[in-house]
């Protein structure tokens, strides 16, 4: 009999612990608005339409995804990769992000500001003092005191988000969060996805609107659905008004004219789930800006092989009528320090 009510104030003892676990994660989720204006300025620069403008985007994986990393939530084993290699892909990001200083923009995914996976390094203070040209405003899209899975090695603490660099002083900066979320008690632990959105006035008196994307990755296609409809309502209600638009960043999906259907029906992992965008999302006029000929991202069901890891295109560009794309070159890391390959191009306006 002992041994017994020893076993069963032992379970009660784990219940009400887990019970208190939840009930500290409900009272301490983040709740952002659904827009939450970030800066404004009553006195932007003015971007000349005659000119040629340039823009990076790049999900830098937290510096934590190099190519010895698998990945628990992908169908690997690990939950992050040495400190030692941290700092080396770290170092490698801001040297990069130096290298690249000339660009307009530069709109960055998965920067941490203070997370176990990083070991604790605040990535955006970093970057801002290597971009010290730019302006920089953060969009916080993960923010989760401790993230208890798996169970034998917790993720713990994570808080990061969208980082977005620019040469111009920007006339407000809004962070739009993303409809649709997990069932509780999941989406206690989840990313908030969200879009950040730069507004700066031209020389023809309209506005150009950069936006900062990174969509859902681990669903079936049903949380991508509803934050691609409201961002289709956003940005048609934008053209509408006359001005240029640009989207870009990670999109966990891959642009309307890739056909992944082998990748699809081959997967090595169930849950990211890689659906393609509706060839008919948007008129026709709009374009699809990607580089073809190098893929910006690889799978985390194993460490990075070359010519066997599965290496597709979900980052790119969306671009409206009344822009030109004039150049697109996605740099070949051969992913040794990022999960993802960062993308340049240069753009006109019509």
């Amino acid at each position: 009999m002992k041994v017994i009510k020893f076993i069963l104030k032992f379970v009660a003892i784990i219940i009400i612990l887990f019970v208190l676990f939840v009930a500290y994660a409900s009272i301490s989720d983040y709740k952002p608005e659904i827009t939450e204006l970030i800066f404004e300025s009553e006195t932007p620069d003015t971007i000349d339409v005659n000119k040629e403008i340039s823009l990076m985007i790049w999900n830098i994986g937290y510096c934590g995804l190099s190519d010895d990393m698998d990945f628990f939530y992908d169908g690997g084993k690990q939950v992050r990769t040495s400190k030692d290699n941290v700092f080396e892909n770290f170092d490698f990001v801001k040297s990069t992000l130096k290298n690249n200083d000339s660009l307009d923009f530069i709109l960055l995914q998965e920067v941490d500001l203070h997370s176990k996976r990083s070991y604790f390094i605040n990535e955006l203070d970093s970057f801002t003092h290597i971009l010290q040209g730019f302006y920089n405003y953060f969009g916080k899209n993960y923010d989760v005191t401790f993230v208890p899975s798996p169970v034998t090695n917790p993720l713990g603490r994570v808080k990061s988000g969208l980082v977005s660099f620019t040469k111009y002083n920007p006339k407000s900066v809004k962070r739009y969060s993303f409809p649709g979320n997990y069932s509780w008690p999941v989406k206690l632990f989840m990313l908030d996805r969200c879009f950040l959105v730069k507004r700066f006035p031209t020389s023809n008196q309209k506005e150009i609107i950069i936006i900062n994307t990174h969509n859902s990755a681990y669903d079936d296609g049903s949380l991508k659905k509803q934050q691609m409809e409201y961002l289709k309502t956003f940005l048609l209600d934008e053209f509408s008004k006359g001005n240029y638009i640009i989207v870009g960043g990670d999109w966990n999906q891959n642009p309307p004219d890739i056909d992944y259907t082998d990748i699809k029906e081959n997967s090595p992992t169930k849950r990211f789930v890689l659906n393609p965008i509706n060839v008919d999302y948007l008129p026709e006029n709009w374009t699809w800006f990607y580089d073809p000929e190098t893929p910006t991202n690889r799978y985390l069901n194993a460490p990075y092989q070359k010519g066997e890891t599965i290496t597709p295109i979900i980052d790119f560009y969306l671009m409206s009528p009344n822009i030109i794309p004039v150049s697109i070159k996605t740099q070949n890391f051969d992913f040794k320090h990022t999960d993802h390959q960062s993308v340049t191009c240069k753009i006109l306006f019509k």
